[in-house]
C-alpha cells in the first residue's frame, strides 16, 4: 500500500526531531546514535552504582515536558529493539 504525501510527511518530520535529539545528545557528552531520553534512563534508572543527581533530574524533567511518566523509558525500548530504523534496513 502506498504511502500518503501526509504519511510520508509525519514520517519524514519523526526522524528528523530523532536526529536532532540524537544530535544534542552526541554534543553533550552521549553517544551518536542514541537519544537523550534514552540515555538520561540508562543513567538515572538502569545505573549500577547511585546515580548523579543531574541525571535524576533531567529524567524527571523531560518525562515532565512530554507529559508521560514512562517517556525516557519508552525511548530507551525503542533504542534497544531499533524502532528508529526505516522499515527497509536490514
Amino acid at each position: 500500500m502506498a504511502k500518503t504525501v501526509k504519511q510520508k510527511m509525519k514520517n519524514w518530520g519523526y526522524h528528523v526531531i530523532i536526529a536532532i535529539d540524537q544530535l544534542f545528545n552526541a554534543i553533550t557528552g552521549g553517544g551518536a546514535d542514541e537519544t537523550l531520553s534514552s540515555r538520561t534512563y540508562r543513567r538515572a534508572i538502569l545505573t549500577q552504582s547511585k546515580p548523579k543527581k543531574r541525571w535524576c533530574v533531567l529524567y524527571r524533567l523531560i518525562n515532565g515536558l512530554f507529559f508521560d511518566k514512562n517517556h525516557c523509558k519508552t525511548a530507551y525500548e525503542s533504542e534497544i529493539s531499533r524502532k528508529q530504523y526505516p522499515q527497509d534496513f536490514a
